[in-house]
């Protein structure tokens, strides 16, 4: 690594892990009070990507007006800077003896019979709620999960997360690279968790996503379909306050079903995305409106509605 990056790095890792010091000695109630003002400055003031911000909103609520769409982008930077509080107090605030106190799960019985059965489990979800935890607290209940992510460009700062998410057993995958070690995690019986909202190219699955058009991983599609693997759509939500959550599963589809009938790659992904969306529209608040997730189709795509018609 180049000295002077890696000076820079390791600065900045050291001001990271200040600001978490900071925000592990101010109760959390104080943090939501910040995190509320801030949103306010970072969307009427600072302005942080505030055009895309506003432009996906109108593409997922056009029925919705301005105020409502503005409300809406508020209240996702005031999830986002209470989420990263939630991080810095998870470790001294929630542990096996009071996780009750945090947590709720509707549908837990369902939920652990997936995990205890010898088959393979996928969990797909998005940047919703605060998908950070998700990992976390299935890992507290002793029910470990590897994750599809990219390594920081800060080696210091990508160590330090890992360690946080390997913590209770949530372990990380590199994007690249991880092809055999999945196939022997799904061989084995285990449980792989995918984030699945993002654009991911041209040669994607173009299935819709908020009535229009959004490039999706095929991925999930193929984990499930190639290692015969029940496959639950689901997130963490905030519910009220700071470190009050939910986990919800949206519906969960097993391949070894009888009438199972998502047995392609473009009906499985529509299936995992209409869910997402699903979730999404429950809590808009707590979704990153941040990502250009809708983009020019192809060309091919783009042509294939007027060959129909013709």
């Amino acid at each position: 690594m180049n000295r002077t990056k890696a000076t820079l790095d390791y600065a900045a890792y050291l001001a990271v892990r200040a600001a978490v010091c900071l925000i592990q000695a101010v109760p959390l109630q104080t943090c939501q009070a910040w995190a509320r003002r801030l949103a306010w400055v970072l969307w009427y003031v600072v302005r942080l990507r505030r055009p895309l911000v506003k432009e996906n909103l109108r593409a997922a609520f056009p029925h919705l007006k301005a105020v409502e769409r503005h409300a809406i982008a508020i209240a996702m930077w005031e999830h986002l800077l209470v989420m990263v509080c939630e991080i810095a107090h998870a470790p001294r605030k929630i542990h096996r003896s009071n996780w009750r106190e945090h947590l709720s799960v509707p549908q837990m019985a369902m939920m652990v019979r997936r995990f205890l059965d010898r088959r393979p489990v996928i969990i797909i979800s998005g940047h919703l709620g605060n998908f950070e935890m998700g990992g976390y607290l299935l890992g507290l209940h002793g029910f470990p999960t590897h994750t599809i992510a990219r390594t920081l460009d800060n080696p210091y700062l990508d160590q330090w997360v890992n360690e946080f998410r390997a913590a209770t057993g949530q372990y990380m995958l590199p994007k690249h690279g991880s092809a055999e070690h999945i196939t022997k995690l799904l061989q084995s019986g285990g449980t792989l968790v995918l984030l699945g909202d993002q654009h991911a190219g041209e040669a994607a699955c173009w299935v819709d996503f908020f009535g229009r058009p959004a490039s999706t991983h095929k991925a999930v599609a193929l984990f499930t379909l190639g290692g015969n693997a029940p496959t639950a759509a689901g997130c963490v939500y905030r519910m009220g306050g700071p470190m009050k959550f939910e986990m919800r599963v949206a519906d969960l589809v097993d391949p070894a079903d009888p009438g199972f009938a998502l047995g392609s790659v473009p009906l499985l992904t529509q299936w995992y995305t209409r869910c997402l969306e699903e979730l999404i529209r429950a809590a808009p608040g707590q979704y990153w409106w941040l990502h250009r997730r809708w983009r020019e189709p192809p060309k091919k795509r783009r042509e294939k509605p007027k060959a129909v018609a013709a």
